[in-house]
Order: structure tokens, then sequence, then C-alpha cells
């Protein structure tokens, strides 16, 4: 009896220690100190019973549904790099190969451009410290160099409402830039190293975006998306390296020196995405520097074109991203026949690129296949891939846009309830996130 007693006691006890272990972790100060460690710890578990990068999709719907017009809803999120909404109905390419590669756009006629240009203004700011806050520390310092006052904590509630939320979109950047400054920006795709250098000639710093290798929160180096703010350039370089940019770059350090060779293999990975900030009565200068890319559509033809040149030139990763680029290229105009036709040669190089290299993120940042494969009406694909893509997620799965597009495939499919609950999970991670919003309206469970 006596044992027993010992026994329960001892239980009682160790349960005890327990709770009072549980709510001190809870309390603000020590839960800020540990919580990124519990995740950490977490992941690495998650990572190892189930490596993300394992993980492929393999389209199953091309050639068993006919391609078909189906009209997306302005309020959709915004396309890769549009900067509107407004989609008319789909215009539908049943192309497969792109065409042979052909002579670009001739760049704006110019005087030649110095040797070296550094420009100096911009205030440096890390990343660290908080959540994914990479894009907020990167808009923060474009605007700086036009004198804005804030920081990366005034731009980080409006664009991340949900802290831990995994990416920003480059139109968020814009929306924010024209909505609560003073000034203004031009998005665009398909830019090259003569661009950067002819606007840091000019006096423009470039935000760029980017795919880099870093250690990530488990300490495993993998594939990523980040932005840097590029500030210069030297042609001449130093050693051996040959030419390269001065970068302010969040996540390592300011003026961080980008080989010509590594800056043009990680904007790959984004279309070769930029954004200019600039005030508004430089406007006119812009737009000349611009040259033929001032007009939008005219900028994702020839995005288009250079993503199909690159495709016969290109093995590997970069064969994957040539694929994925041309496939973003003809969602921004329109063509999302085409478009589908190319995201399923981009799963299929995918699968051979060794899961060491495999960019297993990509769809946390970019959404184009989710358009294509929506607009085309094949909604059992879009239905795998958003599904896919937060399945193979550890933690938490805060990506409100595969949470929108896997809701909108559901919906499609007759599957109203789970509609319902993935644009309610979207509204989770992104509050007030308008195309969720809309679609609920339109189920009536606001």
């Amino acid at each position: 009896m006596m044992m027993r007693k010992q026994v329960l006691l001892f239980v009682v006890s160790l349960l005890c220690i327990c709770l009072g272990l549980v709510g001190m972790y809870f309390l603000p100060p020590v839960h800020d100190r540990l919580a990124w460690r519990v995740e950490e710890w977490s992941l690495r578990l998650g990572y190892l019973v189930n490596p993300p990068a394992k993980a492929v999709f393999m389209p199953t719907e091309q050639g068993l549904l006919a391609p078909q017009v189906t009209r997306i809803s302005a309020a959709s999120p915004t396309a890769p790099a549009i900067s509107t909404p407004t989609p008319p109905d789909v215009i539908v390419s049943n192309e497969a190969i792109p065409p042979s590669p052909t002579a670009g756009p001739a760049t704006p006629t110019a005087a030649p451009l110095p040797e070296k240009v550094t420009l100096t203004g911009v205030i440096y700011e890390d990343q660290h410290g908080r959540w994914n806050y990479c894009a907020p520390a990167n808009l923060a310092m474009a605007l700086s160099f036009w004198g804005w006052k804030g920081n990366r904590d005034v731009v980080g509630p409006a664009l991340k409402p949900e802290e831990k939320d995994k990416n920003v979109m480059p139109y968020e950047m814009v929306d924010y830039i024209e909505s609560q400054t003073h000034l203004r920006a031009a998005l665009r795709v398909g830019g090259d190293l003569d661009l950067l250098r002819r606007f840091l000639a000019a006096g423009y710093p470039v935000l760029v975006e980017k795919g880099t290798y870093l250690h990530d929160l488990t300490g495993v180096v993998s594939w990523m998306g980040h932005y840097q703010v590029v500030t210069g350039y030297d042609d001449a370089g130093s050693n051996d390296s040959g030419g390269y940019f001065i970068t302010q770059d969040s996540f390592i350090e300011a003026d961080h020196q980008v080989s010509y060779d590594e800056m043009e293999r990680g904007w790959r990975a984004f279309n070769y995405t930029y954004i200019i900030v600039y005030p508004a009565d430089r406007e006119v200068e812009v737009m000349a520097l611009l040259g033929p890319d001032a007009d939008e559509t005219t900028n994702f033809q020839n995005a288009a074109l250079k993503a199909s040149n690159e495709i016969y030139g290109l093995s590997g990763i970069d064969h994957y991203f040539a694929w994925f680029n041309r496939g973003s290229s003809l969602v921004a105009l329109q063509d999302y026949g085409g478009a589908a036709v190319a995201y399923d040669e981009t799963f299929k190089v995918y699968n051979d690129i060794p899961e060491s290299e495999r960019p297993w993120r990509m769809l946390w940042y970019q959404t184009g296949p989710y358009f294509a494969y929506y607009g085309v009406g094949r909604y059992y694909d879009l239905l795998y891939l958003a599904d896919g893509t937060l399945q193979a997620m550890q933690g938490e799965k805060n990506l409100e846009e595969s949470y929108y597009w896997r809701g909108m495939a559901r919906a499609a499919t007759g599957d109203q309830a789970g509609a319902i609950e993935d644009f309610r999970a979207s509204l989770l991670y992104h509050p007030e996130f308008e195309p969720a919003l809309y679609q609920l309206r339109l189920l009536g469970a606001e």
C-alpha cells in the first residue's frame, strides 16, 4: 500500500513539474527566447522523417482533358509580375516546343557606361531577429535611398500581416510603395546584366528577386528565394572573379559582392524580376531607360522569348528555371494553355535534378502553375499540386496562396465545404486577403 502511494505521489509530482515547465514556456519572456528553437528542432525532425526534396509532382491531366477557356476572377491573386489582375477570357495555346532561338529586342542606344559605379545613400538593414523579414528589410533599404524615413518594422506589418508568412510577392511591395509612400515603382521581368548596369549608372538602385542556397532554419543548405538591393558594379572586378555587382544583402552583409555570373544564375530563378523605385517626377527618364520594356505586354513577350532561347542552351536546374520562366511569362500574357504545357515540361525536368539541388520551395514564391492549370480547367492537377506544396512543408503551413488555389480547385470539383475551409485557412495566414474574402462571399460563407 505504501509503495502504491509513493508511486502515485511520484507521478503527481512529475505531472506538476511538466505542467509548470509548459506554463513557464508560454510566459512571454521565455517563449520569445525559446519558440524559434522549438520550431527549429521540430523542422529538423520533420525534414528527417519526410524530406521535402523527395516529393515530386507528375501532371496527370494533359492529353486527358481538351484545353478549355476558364475565366479567372479579377479577385484572384495577381499573376506573376502583373501589376493589376484584370484577365479577360484566356487565350489557349497547345505549343509544346518553344520557338527556336531568336535574337531579342535591341537595348536602348546610349553612351558607353562607366567601368565602375557605386551609389551611396541606402541605409543598410538586416533581416535577422524577425520571421522571414527579407522583403521588409530590402524594401526599406530601397526606399531609404530616396529619403524615406521608415525602416523594416514600419513596412513589415503591412507586407506581412501574419508575421510567419513565408513570402512577400513583388506586386505586394509595389502596392506598398505606390499607396503608402510618395514614390513610384516599375515592376518588370526578363532583365539582364546590362540593364542593371544601365540603371545604376543613371543613379537608380535596383531591387531584384533571386534564388540562392543558404542555411535554412534547420541548418541545412538548401535553395530559397531572396531579395537584394543592387547599388553598384565594377566591370574590372578583383582577383580572378571578373566583374561583380555591389549588393545590400539583408541576410549576409552590406556592400556584398556578387559576381556577374552568380547574379545571372540566381536571378534566372525568378524570371529576372526587378523593381525600380523612383520619384514621380522622374518617370519619363525611367521609362526611357526601360526602352521597349516600358510597355508591360512587350516586356512579358520579351521575357517569354528570352526563356525560350535559354531552354535550348541550358541543362539541370537552369533548364528547369528556363521552362518555369516561359510558363510564368505566358501566364502574364494570359496564354494559360501554352503556360500549362511549359509547366508540364518544368516538372519533368525537376524530377531529374539531384535532390540536394532541387528548388523545392519554388511554389512558396511563384504561383504561375496554379493560374495555368486553373485557366485550362485542369482542376485535379491544380488540387494535387497545391496540396503537395502544403504537405511538403514542415511546421506551420503558412502559404495563403496555396490554400487559396487548393480552395479554387475544390470549388471547381464540387467540394464546397473543402473550398470554404481552405479560403478560411488562407485568411489565417494573410488576414484581409481579398481573393479569399471574395470567394467566401461568392459561397455565402463570410
